[in-house]
């Protein structure tokens, strides 16, 4: 957290929270007149027409940035906090109204958790060594101007983590977005620089260009003034980043198990898993795909996640949903092709397609029994639809949930109240991120301790990104003096 008061942000935080209970359908209404007004073309507050032009204005910012010392950086961190919880419940029904993903109400939360567990500048705290020889201090420096390339999936959530970690360590940052997040990341970024210069800092230390595609991301990955890569999306914008000749670092794909044991607190385990696999309708990497339950207690947990609110799904009308979120079924242990217009649809809607008509507000994630092979399993859906598998042994979950996250060691949990199984299960999985005995969403912070970042490089091993990540480290050593002891 940074020097902002903790009850100025609560304070926000519950006049948020309180509009969105009493506004509703209201706020939809007016974040899609928000869209409407919003010009595909329009420029300004770190908006600009080109990549070039981006670069450039964020390359004399940075300058600008590094002469306000570390104390600006400080009122510049605090500034935009106090800003994105300000503006969190707008930006989340913008975000959904034009990406039409996931839920409104857990969008906010997620805004509000960036706006106040993302690391800021006292991440960097130097570290100082003396001794007979004299004295080490070691101190993170800026790299630049880094750019940053964001999902469809989080576009409100990560601009934010993005840019507090970016220009906590004196960088600058310039975004291409998703195209189908384009308008309500544009905004997000001109609230920013907003925030940056009411607090002194100056304009245009994050920017973007208003109209993203492919060839603007690969123009920024190449440009020769941005130092640094930072990619949060899918495998082939990831493969891309890492062929350039720069600093990449690369936030990748999940398929988080979660498994239950004949230890675990089975009424806690299944209220968890329907909290986190169903969060803003499965679009976070991070959020459970798969449950591996020892036997012997997999009937009881399945008829807890029912109770819970998810809907168990009968056997034929399994079989009507493979037929509707399945493009084409993999064969055995392998992922299959996901029918990408369900993604991060809501659990009524998919269940509607078959047929089934339940409230959307009671059910928020659909159950379907499905033996350890099916395709369910092993791929990364990103749709509130979660298999329950069996197995034997709690040997055989921890062999299962390696294998079906395909080494990606990105998440991964477990319900168990034996220490042994939970250390071992960590071990094997060698994952950035590792929850015991709750939602995967406690591993970002959300209900868990610790700082959070929406984006997870476990494909360049940077894990959660954080100012320091943002940083090149600097040592100056003088021998013979100024150990004062």
């Amino acid at each position: 957290m940074s020097s902002i008061d903790e009850r100025e942000i609560q304070a926000i935080i519950e006049r948020v929270k309180g509009r969105l209970d009493r506004a509703g359908s209201a706020e939809g209404l007016q974040a899609q007149g928000d869209l409407d007004e919003i010009s595909d073309l329009e420029l300004g507050d770190g908006i600009f027409p080109t990549i070039d032009q981006a670069v450039a204005a964020a390359t004399r910012a940075q300058r600008q940035y590094q002469r306000i010392g570390l104390g600006g950086r400080y009122a510049v961190i605090d500034a935009i906090r106090a800003s994105m919880l300000e503006e969190a419940e707008r930006l989340a029904h913008m975000a959904h109204q034009e990406t039409g993903l996931g839920r409104p109400e857990d969008k906010l939360i997620k805004n509000r958790l960036v706006a106040t567990k993302s690391p800021g500048p006292e991440d960097l705290e130097p570290q100082a060594v003396t001794g007979d020889a004299g004295m080490m201090v070691t101190e993170w420096a800026p790299f630049g101007v880094v750019g940053a390339i964001t999902p469809t999936t989080n576009p409100t959530s990560t601009i934010i983590n993005n840019t507090i970690a970016v220009i906590s360590a004196g960088n600058a940052c310039v975004f291409n977005v998703h195209p189908n997040a384009k308008k309500v990341s544009a905004e997000n970024i001109r609230l920013l620089n907003r925030a940056i210069v009411s607090a002194g800092g100056p304009p245009n230390l994050v920017t973007a260009i208003p109209t993203p595609t492919i060839a603007s991301a690969q123009e920024l990955m190449h440009h020769p003034d941005v130092r640094v890569l930072l990619v949060t999306g899918g495998p082939a914008v990831v493969r891309e980043a890492l062929k350039t000749d720069k600093r990449a670092i690369a936030a990748g794909p999940g398929n988080p198990p979660a498994v239950v044991d004949e230890t675990a607190e089975i009424q806690n385990a299944a209220r968890s898993i329907v909290a986190g696999a169903s969060f803003d309708n499965n679009v976070i990497c991070t959020d459970e795909k798969t449950t591996i339950a020892v036997d012997s207690i997999a009937d009881r947990l399945v008829q807890e996640m029912g109770k819970a609110g998810a809907y168990v799904l009968k056997e034929h009308e399994l079989r009507k949903l493979e037929r509707v979120i399945f493009d084409e079924l993999g064969p055995p242990n392998k992922p299959g092709v996901i029918n990408r217009a369900w993604i991060g649809k809501s659990a009524a809607a998919i269940l509607a397609e078959i047929g089934v008509q339940v409230d959307t507000n009671e059910i928020r994630l659909v159950v379907a029994e499905v033996p350890n092979e099916h395709s369910l399993v092993w791929t990364e859906q990103m749709m509130p639809v979660m298999p329950v598998t069996r197995v034997q042994s709690i040997d055989q979950a921890i062999d299962l949930a390696v294998k079906s996250e395909h080494g990606f060691r990105h998440t991964a949990s477990i319900h168990s109240t034996n220490v042994e199984r939970i250390t071992r299960m960590a071990v094997a999985m060698n994952c950035s991120i590792f929850v015991a005995n709750s939602s995967n969403f406690a591993g970002l912070g959300e209900g868990g301790e610790g700082f959070t970042s929406f984006s997870i490089a476990s494909p360049t091993g940077d894990g959660l990104t954080r100012p320091r990540t943002f940083s090149r480290e600097r040592r100056v050593t003088v021998v013979g003096a100024l150990r004062i002891v």
